[in-house]
């Protein structure tokens, strides 16, 4: 993955690393991590960062905290090595980490470029650009198992791209209070289509009014 200068916050670290936002601020406290002061954040981490999240919970059942570390500091040593042996049985693929990590942080971006607030639209709710739906209604769909191809169906206005893009981007982002309503968003159903979403009520739209 090559070096950037971009800094995530723990929320953005955590969607990236595709690791609980919770076990991230653990590896901060625990100093696993160090959080870095060139940033606004309180708690920044970079891209070398999130590679010893990955690692250090993708091995953990594996190695001990002890080997753990050994392990970070032979990568540290060999920056540009692909695989690492991390004892007698174990290679750990330093590479395709970097990969996974590259291609999640790409989203994250491209997602931040296609998604915005505007005062008075949707409740000031985040949304795609160019459209009125709600990005983290979008993400609460798929995780409650809408496919992409129901979401596209009932929200002309949206690509399949677009609905990728809403889950890390929520995750990223997390929403703070309450869930809103539908209504409290100005957006109505059109369709009698119902998918199942959570256990507060299963109404969900398969389409909304722009």
């Amino acid at each position: 993955m090559a070096t950037t200068s971009r800094a995530y916050t723990p929320a953005e670290a955590a969607a990236v690393s595709e690791i609980a936002v919770k076990s991230v601020h653990n590896a901060i406290d625990k100093r696993i991590i160090a959080t870095h002061p060139f940033s606004s954040e309180r708690r920044a981490l970079t891209d070398e960062d999130l590679l010893r999240l990955k690692l250090w919970y993708g091995v953990g059942s594996i190695l001990s905290a002890e080997r753990r570390k050994r392990l970070f500091d032979t990568i540290d040593q060999n920056p540009d090595a692909n695989t690492i042996r991390a004892d007698d049985y174990l290679i750990v693929d330093v590479a395709r980490a970097r990969e996974q990590l590259a291609a999640r942080a790409e989203a994250l971006g491209e997602a931040e470029k296609i998604i915005h607030s505007v005062k008075g639209v949707v409740g000031g709710e985040p949304v795609f650009k160019g459209t009125r739906v709600p990005v983290r209604m979008i993400a609460a769909m798929k995780i409650q198992g809408a496919s992409t191809e129901e979401i596209v169906e009932g929200y002309p206005s949206l690509t399949e791209r677009m609905v990728e893009l809403a889950e890390i981007w929520t995750a990223a982002h997390p929403a703070r209070g309450r869930p809103r309503k539908l209504s409290d968003q100005g957006l109505k159903v059109k369709s009698v289509k119902r998918l199942k979403l959570s256990n507060e009520g299963a109404r969900k739209p398969s389409g909304a009014t722009s």
